[in-house]
């Protein structure tokens, strides 16, 4: 029977296929992305950047993702951020939400009743004038 294709047999060791580990994602830390950035920049000669790139096992995408960052936000945009979900709000946090949204709702039906009170006087104005034109 043959073996399964997780496993090869090396003498009599049984070894786990190197393709289905999980591979780890590369993080460059940013004094790295920013002293790649500056190299590239003195780079003058055609062929140099690519050099450099192949030196260090990066890709263009790298150079130029890098290079948006730091334009952007400059030395504080090349800081890697935290992978993975936001955390969860406590239920301080999630009341104080729930506070904010209630209070912006109420603003929002105040500012409706002022505006509303404000046509009835007009309103009450003119009908006033009308019928002080009558008699």
């Amino acid at each position: 029977m043959p073996k399964p294709p997780s496993a090869v047999d090396e003498g009599s060791e049984v070894v786990a296929d190197e393709s289905l580990q999980r591979r780890q994602r590369r993080s460059y830390s940013a004094q790295f992305k920013r002293r790649i950035l500056e190299q590239a920049a003195a780079c003058q000669n055609h062929g140099e950047v690519a050099a450099l790139l192949r030196k260090h096992g990066l890709y263009s995408s790298h150079l130029s993702q890098w290079r948006a960052q730091f334009a952007e936000g400059g030395r504080a945009a090349l800081v890697a951020k935290v992978a993975g979900r936001k955390p969860r709000l406590d239920a301080k946090d999630r009341r104080i939400a729930e506070l904010e949204r209630e209070n912006a709702k109420l603003s929002a039906r105040l500012e409706l009743s002022e505006k509303v009170v404000a046509f009835q006087k007009k309103a009450q104005e003119l009908l006033a004038a009308l019928s002080e034109r009558k008699t």
